[in-house]
């Protein structure tokens, strides 16, 4: 990656941090995903998040995105198991508050996640599903090393079909340079 990129570190998602969920939930930045969600929903989401933290089978993490030197939390990334065409893989996905994307935070912090996923040594690919309209997320997938297989339906949240890119990362091969 390149020095357009913002230093970042993820720390584990922890039950301090439900008002940044509640700041990522914006209209906004849930725009490819279906829309916000109720805060019953975003509850429920953060207690997932944290148990996932707390996993240690190797199932996933949930981590908050700390932009530095500043040390101020602007986003959510994680990975997690998914079944996808028949093989247990990690899914990942992440939301950066608006005022600190287009400064290489997600793609750092998908780079880093993308070494997490990688030292559970559990499942040998990490894919990522954006919408197909999502310039933005595609592009981290493209900067942060991932292979595009195809567009794909993927349904997300339950009940809503979305069109998105299947970008996938071999965690076997190691981390690929930057395009």
């Amino acid at each position: 990656m390149g020095s357009d990129v913002s230093p970042v570190r993820i720390e584990a998602w922890s039950e301090r941090d439900l008002d940044l969920l509640r700041a990522v939930n914006a209209p906004e930045l849930m725009e490819h995903l279906g829309g916000p969600e109720t805060e019953e929903q975003l509850v429920k989401r953060h207690q997932r998040y944290v148990d996932l933290s707390g996993d240690r089978t190797g199932a996933g993490r949930m981590f908050r995105i700390v932009l530095l030197p500043e040390e101020v939390p602007v986003g959510v990334i994680g990975f997690w198991e998914q079944t996808w065409d028949g093989i247990r893989v990690y899914e990942t996905g992440w939301t950066v508050l608006g005022g600190f994307q287009g400064r290489g935070v997600a793609t750092a912090a998908t780079a880093a996640v993308a070494d997490r996923a990688r030292a559970a040594r559990k499942h040998r690919y990490l894919h990522a599903f954006p919408s197909v309209d999502n310039g933005a997320s595609n592009a981290v997938c493209r900067k942060a090393g991932f292979a595009l297989l195809g567009e794909r339906d993927f349904e997300y949240p339950p009940g809503h079909l979305l069109r998105t890119n299947d970008w996938r990362l071999d965690l076997k091969a190691g981390p690929r340079p930057a395009s």
